[in-house]
């Protein structure tokens, strides 16, 4: 059953959502400053592509130590990306609820809401 969600968001917006963070994260990665936030650009990417059966994590959770910085990192992502992709990913998440049929993929946009205001310092795990 998973395997056929994720298959509807992959055709119905999961394609588009990878390929934005892979792109964002190829245009991240020409700059040198911008490296933590492609590595952070093509780990979620996969994620945003299929949602179900997944979640996001902190990496101290799964045994990763954090690396210095990450919190300043984020804060820096949050003014000048976070917070606008997050309010994009909770409109199209409230957009979809209000359909019957649209509410497990509103739900995979408040996944997606959650992890584009922080993104630095997650890793995807399986359910």
């Amino acid at each position: 059953m998973i395997f056929l969600v994720n298959l509807l968001w992959f055709i119905c917006g999961g394609f588009l959502a990878w390929l934005g963070w892979m792109l964002a994260g190829a245009a991240l990665a020409i700059t040198v400053v911008g490296l933590p936030w492609a590595f952070a650009a093509f780990r979620i990417a996969p994620f945003a592509a299929w949602p179900f059966g997944r979640t996001l994590v902190d990496a101290r959770v799964v045994g990763e130590g954090r690396i210095v910085g990450t919190g300043l990192a984020n804060v820096l992502w949050i003014i000048f990306a976070g917070f606008w992709l997050t309010l994009a990913h909770i409109v199209a998440g409230v957009s979809l609820c209000l359909t019957i049929i649209g509410i497990p993929f509103g739900l995979a946009h408040f996944k997606l809401a959650e992890v584009s205001w922080a993104p630095l310092g997650k890793r995807i795990v399986d359910r």
